[in-house]
């Protein structure tokens, strides 16, 4: 049954991940790199189509999806507090986001298990004591972020001066409460930090910009330099 837990676990990290390292699956699972390697055969002989570039790593075959994943009771509990945390978030994007997701999952479970859900549900709060203006653009800046797709905004400075700029969105963080995204202004000509809850419009353009090479901890290693 160890052995099953881990295929069954190696089968949904391959599908969520384009290329998957051996050595790190050894590392996930507490295991040797020759198990596995026999752990692929295993599920290549089953039927599963796994790719493998030599030096690089294995992949699913275009194509391939898993039937839909069960949950347990445990993983389904962790999902709905986690859907509970993000409601004391500030931008409404992703707390809709969310929902929708966690009612995919639920739409998966078992009838006890939506039963018990239920009751979980009905019995856990939080609380956010602080008042602050919510943002509704977190969702389209992560999808200009993955896509590079340029932004226009209008934005109030901390002065409470208007500003409107074309930035190319990089990151984001959230920190007190609040989301930052990360980004290269072209007014500026240099990265910035805009709070979300501070964007008053946002309009995603059909203007690409060119794929940079951006770590977060390349940035702050920078800012702290400065």
């Amino acid at each position: 049954m160890k052995r099953l837990h881990r295929l069954t676990a190696i089968l949904v990290k391959l599908q969520s991940k384009k290329i998957v390292q051996a050595a790190e699956l050894a590392d996930r699972f507490d295991v040797s790199i020759r198990t596995i390697y026999r752990d692929m055969q295993a599920l290549t002989d089953a039927g599963v189509p796994i790719g493998a570039e030599a030096g690089i790593g294995y992949y699913l075959v275009d194509g391939y999806s898993l039937p839909p994943i069960m949950f347990t009771e445990k993983e389904a509990n962790a999902l709905l507090t986690a859907s509970k945390i993000i409601k004391t978030n500030n931008d409404q994007s992703l707390i809709d986001e969310y929902q929708e997701a966690i009612e995919k999952v639920i739409a998966v479970l078992k009838t006890t298990q939506k039963e018990k859900l239920k009751i979980l549900d009905e019995r856990m709060f939080t609380y956010n004591k602080n008042a602050i203006q919510p943002s509704t653009s977190l969702s389209v800046i992560q999808q200009a972020i993955t896509n590079f797709r340029v932004l226009e905004i209008q934005y109030i400075k901390a002065s409470g001066a208007y500003s409107k700029r074309q930035i190319e969105p990089l990151g984001a963080y959230f920190t007190n409460n609040t989301w930052i995204m990360i980004a290269y202004c072209r007014l500026r000509k240099n990265y910035r930090e805009f709070r979300t809850d501070r964007i008053i419009n946002l309009i995603e353009t059909q203007e690409f910009f060119s794929s940079q090479h951006f770590s977060l901890e390349d940035y702050y290693k920078k800012r702290v330099e400065v």
